[in-house]
């Protein structure tokens, strides 16, 4: 049966921008305020401490995997904080490490740290799923992949972008299904979450042409109409058609960016009768119709 958050993932196109390994010793802090970027982090040795606007702050200790899939703005610093509110300047030290804080001496803090990139022109919606911020302690199989990400972006081997691209992948799957069930924030890990919703949730995505109905919905679901609605709505943040609609839409950005695809085709692809009745819901949805989409992209990618 199709894997839901492996497809999302995928459809993000998560590619490796910039990495680096950073050591901290006495007091420092490092602000970064919102990024269009998806930031990572890995905590090699020692702790820190991180504060999130909205968020009660939290000790990073060694072992500890951090994401944030969507922009947030965030300060990293020494478990005091320095006295006065300031950003430390890092200084490179001689193996090209970056060194905040007292540049001398043991590191109080060393960390693995990056941003990356989301290809799809669709990302905001994707990452609107995910939960803003993924915490993971003690899972050794993220360590390892975040030093495969590293070591892989610093290296000029063949197929150097392909094989980052599939570790980016592996990457976030892995660390958004060490949160599964834990997140408090509606998105599409808490519907996945739920056996019951689960189950409407990969229909969705294994037979988007189907014309779902609510009632059809819960009934895979094994819940009343009233009660699915309402138990999907309060998980993923969404109604169930509007999770289905997006999905969609999702799906047909995909496609018109694909060579030799005609606009009929897409359109029976991704659940609708005709050209026509697609192309009213994508230009509604999108804001544009989809021939111009397809060439705006093309432009892009040019």
């Amino acid at each position: 049966m199709t894997d839901p958050l492996s497809e999302i993932v995928t459809l993000l196109q998560p590619q490796a921008a910039f990495s680096k390994i950073s050591s901290a010793a006495g007091p420092w802090q490092v602000r970064r305020a919102v990024m269009d970027r998806p930031f990572y982090c890995l905590i090699l040795e020692g702790a820190s401490r991180l504060a999130i606007e909205g968020r009660e702050p939290l000790i990073l200790q060694a072992g500890d995997f951090l994401l944030a899939p969507a922009a947030v703005s965030f300060t990293v610093s020494s478990l005091q904080p320095p006295a006065h509110d300031i950003d430390s300047v890092p200084t490179v030290l001689p193996g090209g490490e970056y060194r905040l804080g007292r540049p001398e001496g043991p590191p109080d803090v060393r960390m693995m740290a990056g941003f990356c990139n989301f290809g799809s022109p669709d990302a905001a919606l994707l990452v609107s799923l995910l939960p803003q911020l993924v915490h993971v302690r003690g899972e050794p199989r993220l360590s390892t992949l975040v030093q495969l990400v590293i070591e892989e972006s610093r290296a000029q081997r063949p197929a150097r972008e392909v094989i980052l691209s599939r570790l980016l992948e592996v990457l976030l799957i892995e660390a958004l299904r060490c949160t599964t069930g834990t997140t408090a924030s509606p998105g599409l890990l808490n519907g996945l979450a739920d056996a019951r919703l689960a189950t409407a949730i990969r229909c969705m995505h294994e037979s988007p042409t189907h014309a779902w109905t609510v009632a059809q919905l819960a009934k895979k679901a094994a819940l009343s109409r009233s009660a699915f609605f309402e138990r999907f709505n309060r998980a993923v943040g969404m109604p169930p058609m509007e999770y289905l609609l997006a999905w969609r839409m999702a799906l047909a950005k995909r496609l018109l960016q694909s060579d030799g695809l005609g606009i009929a085709e897409v359109a029976e692809r991704v659940g609708y009768s005709s050209a026509s009745t697609f192309s009213v819901a994508f230009t509604r949805h999108v804001g544009l119709p989809p021939a111009r989409y397809t060439r705006t992209q093309a432009a892009v990618r040019e």
